[in-house]
């Protein structure tokens, strides 16, 4: 990892880029595939699963012999695991259920606004070097909650034409109505266009990888809407001299695990923790089964030494961090001044893991960035808020006039008669 040390405030933007290729570098491959898929429908699907996933498929559409199959090569204890992940994943999405707002704005003029399930949504797990079946909680659970019709899952398969079992056995678990074998993407475009087997949604969840992140953007040019751009998985820990060395470094490489791609940054007031960190990181890292990958991405991370918090805290707002975690003294100022994170956790014994799997909240968030703009997953992510009116005869009374000369000043005569009519009838 690199350790930068004070440094000067117009270097920041350089030194917090991400390690990510822009769109305009993989757009022209993605767009290729989306005119494919959106001509040729299952065939060009066929063809991209054989090019990128090595798989020749008969069917893309997962039977309920291989999901009653899955069901039995999961172990009862991580069984068990997930059904706790999915209790505290429901408690948590369940308690953002809101009530109708309801409100007389003038007498005799009802305004209130309610929210509706989006009907058909679609969900990207990835599978490559890591089956997320994680992600199945984080993104069905709360969609069966909204009330959502039509569940689509869309997953790559092994060169086998294989899904990982997990995978199929929480999907199962959590009400998705129909998995497919398709990743990449080339899963985007399946569920953007809609193919003589894969559904045509009205949005698309999930993480992936850079090329599956500009698909979901394409996708909007579609029609059809996505939960934010999410890339690459990222990473900042804040810690000052309270800090556990040992626990910093292991949150690092857990992002680190992810992908070549992942960035993890280290933001210090204390350079002997920087140290420490730098040596914990080489030591557990070592002993990693996913060595290789961590490596790559710890190459292009950083430990960053500041003066003070307020500089700190300037700087992490800068960058936007997907996860934020705060382990320092003044755990408050953090948590009350944090402006830009898409996911927060708090003091040396609150690990991101937990918010990977089964602390209760989401765990999909806006990377590269867009949480200065976007938030993460939640309940109304599934939903959409549709606004009423009903107005009296008092009401439109009431209004009627204002409606009137607003709609004449704006050279809307047609507007302005609409009102007129109504006005004049309640005085014959």
């Amino acid at each position: 990892m690199k350790k930068i040390y004070s440094p000067d405030k117009a270097d920041w933007k350089s030194i917090l880029e991400r390690p990510t290729k822009t769109v305009a570098d993989i757009e022209a491959i993605v767009l290729e595939v989306f005119e494919d898929v959106k001509e040729k429908g299952d065939n060009a699907i066929s063809k991209y699963t054989k090019r990128f996933d090595k798989a020749v498929l008969d069917n893309n559409l997962v039977s309920q012999d291989e999901i009653d199959n899955a069901k039995n090569q999961v172990a009862n204890d991580l069984k068990g695991a997930i059904q706790i992940a999915k209790s505290n994943i429901e408690r948590f999405h369940q308690a953002q259920k809101t009530s109708k707002v309801e409100v007389e704005t003038t007498f005799g003029v009802e305004c209130w606004q309610e929210k509706r399930p989006i009907q058909k949504v679609g969900l990207y797990i990835p599978g490559g070097t890591a089956p997320l079946f994680s992600t199945i909680l984080m993104l069905a659970a709360p969609a069966n909650i909204a009330g959502c019709k039509e569940i689509v899952l869309c997953t790559p398969p092994d060169e086998n034409g294989n899904i990982n079992p997990a995978i199929l056995y929480t999907a199962d678990l959590c009400g998705v109505t129909r998995i497919f074998k398709v990743g990449g993407i080339q899963a985007i475009a399946g569920m953007t266009f809609g193919t003589e087997t894969i559904p045509q949604v009205y949005k698309i969840f999930g993480p992936g990888n850079q090329y599956v992140t500009v698909a979901k953007q394409l996708a909007t040019k579609f029609g059809v809407a996505i939960d934010m751009p999410a890339g690459p998985s990222e990473l900042l820990v804040v810690a000052d001299e309270s800090a556990n060395a040992g626990f910093v470094a292991s949150d690092l490489l857990s992002q680190a695990e992810h992908g070549v791609d992942s960035q993890v940054i280290l933001v210090s007031t204390s350079k002997e923790l920087i140290d420490e960190v730098e040596k914990e990181v080489e030591a557990q890292l070592n002993e990693l089964p996913r060595k290789d990958i961590a490596a790559k991405a710890i190459d292009t991370s950083k430990l960053i030494f500041v003066e003070d918090d307020e500089t700190a805290l300037e700087l992490i707002d800068e960058y936007g961090p997907e996860h934020f975690i705060v382990c320092t003294l003044d755990q408050e100022f953090y948590v009350q001044n944090i402006g830009n994170a898409g996911s927060v956790f708090i003091g040396n014994y609150t690990p991101e893991s937990a918010g990977d799997y089964a602390s209760g909240t989401n765990h999909t968030l806006p990377t590269n960035g867009y949480a200065k703009q976007y938030s993460g997953v939640n309940l109304d992510s599934f939903m959409k808020s549709m606004t009423f009116q009903k107005i009296s005869k008092d009401g439109i009374q009431n209004i009627g006039n204002a409606i009137e000369l607003m709609a004449e000043a704006e050279g809307l005569q047609a507007h302005k008669n609409a009102v007129t009519l109504r006005l004049k009838s309640l005085k014959e």
